[in-house]
């Protein structure tokens, strides 16, 4: 896509009618909403509903396999859109590829809702998990094509998105994690259905007249040999992940443990094969080329601080239902309630770090400071769970208190780096593969959540101040290191900054 066919797109969508903001930001601002309402719904039950008792609606997995299985769906979700943004860039664009993922993950949770077995949950996770990769993505690629280059409410404006993305993540676990925990599992899950069918239905009924031509076509289409040489490459993986898979479970070869690995492997390899084709590739020009190796360190940050922040539907939410007083100040708490800390505190902050960063302007902290700044928050939000691991003596129940701090802290991060990662890729994107950067950066959370289907293992209340006090450190130690390198990463950024 050239620079003049992105101007014909911002030139397509109205500039105002949101805020400030171009009115396609209401089309995808609520559409996310529901699409995270439904996930994070989902996942504030999901660990629960796996290691629950069956006399208590759940499927009786092991406590570690199931927080093991957490980390490897989460990781699987955001690796999935690599393909999901393959398929926008290569065959239908992002729109149609937002409208796609939706109703995939609408049947995904559909399927949870039905009373069923353990087979059952996994075809659900596979709808899910396609769905995620085919919406996740663009509809975040999409925002960026509201916005001219040099439009300075750029990052304002994925601020805004991300507020609207953690309003629908704060309200989830309370109506479907209570329903969920206190009714039904199956109930909840419908809920979360339900809500996606609401996002569906806002996006049709708006993204015509508010979206103009963003996302309506595929930046670098297939032509005809290409489609055809494509789709017998797809035929031959699709055999050979068969046979694999088939052979593998027949013989034995294909443990837990074995998949695991194979899951983390990937999370490092498949970013690693993009970044060499984006670089080595005819379409991207000398800048292009440039921005991508200043993409890399980036990109290798943003890896570790997810590693940290995902971990609170993991690790942080088994603590909340085995380790915390949960009858506090005279109120029964849920454990799924913690999983609406973290948006709760984005809804509150993310205006204030959009104001901030507008009223900063050229002041402001470059991309590669913001991160390193990111990485900071996220290994102090592990190290302040030292002090009521030392308190408690490793036993016991903790006040809440300390997780709600501890979600504090890694908001923090999260604001500095997330959206504003978001808004870097798509300014150091190359243009012949703009949706598919952005499913790059989707994939540092699948590298940092394939390390956590590893490292989750490991986690008990003997060892939590080694466990929290080793991760927190080394996030800490990334994020100086990364601060010292900015001098040197922003030349590479030829302009972006």
């Amino acid at each position: 896509m050239s620079h003049l066919d992105k101007q014909k797109i911002v030139d397509s969508v109205p500039q105002k009618g949101f805020f400030g903001h171009p009115k396609g930001l209401f089309t995808l601002f609520f559409t996310e909403f529901w699409e995270r309402f439904s996930y994070y719904g989902m996942r504030a039950i999901l660990v629960f509903y796996m290691y629950y008792e069956v006399s208590k609606g759940g499927l009786g997995l092991p406590e570690n396999t199931a927080l093991a299985i957490m980390s490897i769906y989460g990781s699987l979700v955001y690796m999935s859109g690599i393909i999901g943004g393959w398929l926008a860039d290569r065959l239908f664009g992002t729109s149609k590829a937002v409208f796609y993922g939706g109703v995939l993950i609408m049947l995904g949770h559909i399927v949870l809702a039905i009373p069923g077995s353990v087979p059952m949950f996994f075809v659900s996770m596979v709808l899910i998990v396609l769905g995620t990769g085919l919406l996740k993505p663009n509809v975040s690629s999409v925002v960026g094509d509201l916005y001219s280059e040099t439009d300075n409410r750029r990052d304002a404006g994925f601020s805004i998105f991300y507020m609207g993305i953690n309003l629908g993540g704060f309200l989830s676990p309370f109506i479907v994690g209570t329903v969920g925990t206190e009714v039904d599992f199956h109930l909840g899950f419908a809920l979360a259905a339900i809500g996606m069918f609401i996002g569906l239905i806002t996006f049709l009924l708006t993204r015509s007249k508010n979206l103009g031509l963003a996302g309506q076509f595929p930046s670098n289409p297939l032509n005809d040999a290409e489609k055809k040489r494509t789709g017998l490459l797809f035929s031959i993986a699709a055999i050979i992940i068969a046979l694999f898979v088939g052979t593998g479970l027949y013989y034995g070869y294909l443990t837990f443990d074995v998949f695991v690995g194979i899951i983390g492997i990937l999370g490092f390899l498949i970013p690693t094969v993009y970044f060499v084709v984006m670089y080595r590739s005819p379409k991207t020009t000398p800048t292009e080329k440039s921005r991508v190796l200043a993409y890399i360190p980036l990109f290798i940050a943003s890896v570790m601080f997810w590693a940290i922040q995902e971990q609170g539907s993991t690790i942080l939410a088994n603590y909340a239902d085995k380790r915390t007083q949960l009858s506090f100040a005279g109120i029964e708490l849920s454990p799924a309630w913690f999983q609406s800390m973290n948006p709760l505190f984005i809804i509150m902050l993310a205006p204030v770090f959009a104001w901030l960063w507008v009223k900063l302007g050229a002041r402001q902290p470059s991309i590669p400071k913001k991160f390193s700044i990111g990485l900071l928050f996220a290994g102090l939000s592990f190290l302040v769970m030292l002090f009521p691991a030392y308190l408690s003596g490793g036993s016991g129940l903790v006040n809440p208190l300390w997780l709600v701090l501890s979600y504090f802290i890694v908001v923090l991060g999260e604001l500095c780096l997330s959206p504003v990662g978001l808004s870097a890729t798509t300014k150091l994107a190359p243009a012949a593969f703009s949706a598919q950067t952005m499913s790059l950066w989707f994939l540092s959370n699948a590298a940092g959540q394939a390390i956590n289907a590893q490292v989750v293992q490991y986690y008990s209340i003997e060892n939590e101040i080694m466990y929290f006090g080793i991760i927190g450190g080394s996030a800490i130690a990334l994020g100086i290191l990364l601060y010292l390198f900015t001098p040197f990463i922003r030349k590479f950024m030829q302009g972006v900054d």
